[in-house]
């Protein structure tokens, strides 16, 4: 079901401010013709399907999302005029409990890329065993270039225009690019107003003071941390001797650094949008994160020497963390890539042909849908402490998030050992298989 409302004002062009990497980014994509995030969401589906016994009505529903709202978000700014940006939110698959997924604001959102991440998120839900489908939202606008009231008035309008089909027992929205808890505080703050209710279990990511949850801001770095300890086991490697390179110094970047670190890894490279800086004696996260907190980039750290994107992603490493944005593997790097683990804290940062080169090549791929999945996971346990009303420790989230995450690398690994495949492939088949049961039981009515 699609259900549309249309944008009288029309899409907001990009503007030259946007960061040098992202504009990189989309003129490679245009230039290479390059699949959609849709058709990669589809093609992973597809290849996964080719090793498993599904029915074919259930295949049928998977490959499209069951629901998705565009809306005309009008927004007054600080100057007086009046611009009309577009908002998404697609739901993908319901089956197996609430839709769950984040909001993205940036100026390359596409409806595409919307639906592809709901895809994204109903299998990551389903890898880590949380009882939740997936959903994503998305803004089509240029934060860095608007005020923080105008940032206010979108994120209040945009979730005014999609409070209709969220809920705590519908579709609950948290962060994602651009998006922070601040904003995860206008949202409910604004779905509690039209609802006159005082529900806070709508929206996870939110600040602690609206009752967030403990642990929430390190989740997703702290579940990659946790996957690529497992993963490092398996191949005999010793933190103690071991390298890491991090692409993206943001939240989930600048986390997943640290955590290695403390794991023992010498970072030895990071990266923002700007570039990065490379230094094989090591690196140490807290400093240069201080540096970029008060420079704006790590590019310039002085203790170590400036290096690009593209060639950070090729230094010999024993763990790479693409913690940026999609689309970074492809098969025009991927047979110069020489880590040992490749751990996706960014969602699609390889392309399926790079899955292919990298898998022949040895290089053990902690896919996405597993390596970040301790976003959501923590995301649900705040879902669960906003019902109950009860909350926990730091020490009592981590530890559960632990639980899954292992359970969850524990399944991946059976399913990748047994059909002898990648361990995306064999991720895909664990979550399409639990999301399949769902829909078996429930069947197609009416």
């Amino acid at each position: 079901m699609v259900i549309k409302k249309l944008n009288s004002g029309g899409k907001l062009t990009m503007t030259s401010q946007i960061d040098t990497l992202e504009m990189l980014q989309i003129q490679l994509e245009k230039d290479t013709n390059q699949a959609s995030a849709f058709e990669v969401a589809q093609i992973q589906l597809e290849k996964a399907v080719k090793k498993m016994n599904l029915d074919p009505n259930i295949l049928a529903q998977l490959k499209e999302p069951e629901k998705v709202l565009i809306v005309s978000i009008p927004v007054k700014m600080d100057n007086g005029t009046v611009k009309v940006f577009t908002g998404y939110r697609a739901q993908y698959n319901s089956a197996r409990g609430p839709l769950k997924g984040g909001v993205r604001y940036h100026p390359d959102v596409t409806l595409d890329e919307v639906k592809a991440l709901s895809a994204l998120m109903t299998w990551k839900c389903a890898v880590a065993g949380i009882p939740y489908g997936g959903a994503k939202g998305g803004v089509t606008c240029n934060p860095k270039e608007m005020s923080e009231g105008e940032i206010e008035r979108l994120s209040r309008r945009y979730i005014y225009e999609i409070s209709s089909i969220i809920g705590p027992g519908k579709d609950i929205p948290a962060p994602d690019i651009y998006t922070t808890p601040e904003i995860m505080g206008w949202y409910i703050d604004t779905y509690n107003k039209l609802k006159g209710e005082a529900s806070f279990s709508t929206i996870t990511g939110k600040p602690l003071g609206l009752w967030g949850s403990e642990g929430r801001r390190e989740a997703t770095a702290r579940g990659l941390s946790y996957t690529v300890e497992l993963a490092a086991k398996k191949l005999s490697i010793n933190p103690l001797e071991a390298t890491a390179v991090i692409q993206g110094y943001g939240n989930a970047g600048s986390i997943s650094a640290k955590l290695l670190h403390e794991q023992g890894y010498k970072i030895i490279a990071v990266s923002d949008s700007k570039g990065g800086v490379f230094n094989m004696e090591g690196i140490d996260p807290l400093e240069v994160l201080i540096h970029k907190n008060q420079t704006g980039t790590v590019s310039n750290y002085s203790k170590a020497r400036f290096i690009t994107n593209e060639n950070l992603l090729e230094i010999e490493c024993d763990v790479l963390v693409p913690a940026a944005l999609e689309g970074v593997i492809t098969e025009k790097n991927a047979n110069n890539i020489k880590a040992k683990i490749i751990a996706e804290a960014a969602n699609g940062p390889t392309t399926p042909e790079a899955d292919e080169i990298l898998f022949q090549k040895g290089i053990f791929i902690i896919p996405d849908i597993l390596a970040n999945a301790g976003g959501v996971t923590v995301s649900y346990f705040e879902w669960v402490q906003g019902l109950y009303g009860y909350f926990w420790s730091e020490e009592k989230v981590n530890s559960r998030l632990k639980k899954l995450i292992v359970k969850a690398f524990s399944e991946v690994s059976k399913i990748a050992e047994k059909e002898k495949t990648d361990y995306r492939t064999a991720a895909y088949i664990y979550a399409v298989s639990q999301v399949a049961k769902a829909m078996k039981v429930r069947g197609v009515w009416p």
